[in-house]
């Protein structure tokens, strides 16, 4: 017990210095943004070195360098800063408002049913004048800002599990097909892997997809190189164009009202992605962020019944 004394002595203000001077990559414009000189910033990283009994940064003339122990500290040190100024900012939010304040991450494709189930908990078993944040971005992101601390929760779509957070399952998204309403699959009602073999595909290049589609294509030798694109208007552009069969999770085609598509189920193998609700272990920052996630964790799983 006794040697985690000295790390008792590091204070608030030296872990924000450690945590924007990462993020500037230099004294001078890290100093600025903490409006302190840059000896008074120099002085606070030596301090927490010397509590820590450890050194975080390689210094040269042109650059900083985290060290592998300041690399560990770091995402400590910008979760604790984080969650820091959130608390602070909901304790200005109780005291002006009277309010709770929460702070929801979402996938763009399940963004409807959760906007939907947060709209019952509106108008039902939320506390009085909640207020919501909304962040919309991938996975990727959004697990990355819910262990930062800067997200209270989130609902993300995952093909592994996610490290040092509570995952909850709520329902699977599988890959389906979009193809225009004259293509041969679409009078067939559906296809297997095998029997898209030839078809040029266009998937998104990013988020789950890569991961998802690119093992099934391997394993049955799905000839031209695929399209990739960034938004769902692009891919549906190019199935609508016929230059390409559409392979994306469900979730997106749920809007999708287009007479000349038609969304199809894609088997053998059949593969989903998981979409999950995440959040950091431990107490809630608010009694608002729990109810929330006690009411998502029916209300989603029950709309994909």
């Amino acid at each position: 017990m006794a040697s985690t004394l000295p790390l008792r002595a590091l204070t608030l203000r030296q872990l924000q210095c450690f945590s924007v001077l990462v993020e500037e990559g230099q004294f001078g414009r890290a100093a600025r943004r903490l409006s302190i000189t840059q000896p008074a910033l120099s002085n606070a990283i030596k301090q927490m070195e010397k509590l820590l009994g450890a050194e975080l940064l390689t210094r040269s003339t042109h650059r900083l360098a985290l060290t592998p122990v300041g690399a560990e500290v770091l995402a400590r040190t910008d979760y604790l800063v984080n969650t820091f100024e959130v608390a602070l900012r909901d304790i200005e939010s109780t005291v002006q408002r009277g309010r709770a304040f929460v702070r929801i991450g979402v996938i763009p494709s399940a963004s409807a049913r959760v906007a939907a189930a947060v709209a019952a908990f509106v108008g039902g078993d939320a506390p009085h004048g909640v207020e919501f944040a909304w962040r919309d971005a991938p996975s990727n992101a959004l697990l990355a800002e819910v262990r930062s601390g800067q997200l209270d929760l989130a609902v993300a779509a995952i093909t592994e599990p996610p490290g040092g957070l509570v995952c909850i399952d709520l329902f699977r998204d599988p890959l389906v097909l979009v193809a225009r309403r004259d293509h041969p699959l679409a009078a067939a009602g559906g296809a297997d892997w095998e029997a898209i073999g030839g078809e040029r595909l266009v998937l998104f290049e990013s988020g789950s997809m890569p991961a998802l589609g690119d093992p099934a294509r391997a394993q049955f030798a799905q000839g031209s190189e695929p399209y990739r694109v960034g938004y769902s208007e692009t891919l549906y552009a190019l199935v609508r164009g016929g230059l390409a069969l559409g392979l994306m999770p469900r979730l997106y085609t749920s809007s999708l009202r287009d007479d000349e598509l038609v969304v199809l189920p894609l088997t053998r193998p059949g593969i989903e992605r998981r979409i999950v609700l995440v959040y950091l272990p431990g107490p809630m920052r608010n009694v608002a962020s729990q109810a929330l996630i006690a009411h998502l964790r029916e209300a989603l799983v029950a709309t994909a019944a």
